[in-house]
């Protein structure tokens, strides 16, 4: 009875050691290459994959503060941000990630509806 048991349990720590070598053998070749080129290397890599660290997009932005695409003004984002930095302030038993994810986002949107109001302006003043 302990013989098919055993045996069982030597095939899967065989398959296992295989997964965690050919594992060990991928990150040392990625180690390598690393240690080659530098960690320029790695933010150029990131960059070109149109990966920011830490970056937040409008339309996540307009997720977290639950606005559709076409509510998006400033009324509504002010009104959205305080809605929901108001509901998860910590004093409230809210998270202060969330509400510094509430803040970024309103930041980001007020950011990106200057820049529009920027660009009008300049087409305004081009057609006069």
């Amino acid at each position: 009875m302990a013989g098919p048991i055993i045996r069982v349990l030597g095939q899967v720590a065989v398959m296992a050691a295989g997964i965690f070598g050919k594992a060990f053998v991928t990150a040392y070749q990625q180690a390598v290459m690393q240690a080659k080129n530098g960690p320029q290397a790695a933010e150029a890599a990131a960059k070109a994959a149109g990966i920011a660290k830490n970056a937040l997009t409008r339309s996540q932005a307009r997720q977290i503060l639950n606005l559709e695409k076409e509510n998006t003004n400033p009324k509504t984002v002010q009104k959205a941000y305080d809605r929901y930095f108001k509901a998860n302030a910590v004093e409230n038993g809210g998270s202060f990630y969330i509400q510094s994810k509430v803040y970024r986002a309103k930041e980001l949107l007020d950011l990106h509806m200057k820049e529009l109001e920027g660009e009008a302006a300049r087409k305004m003043a081009g057609k006069q």
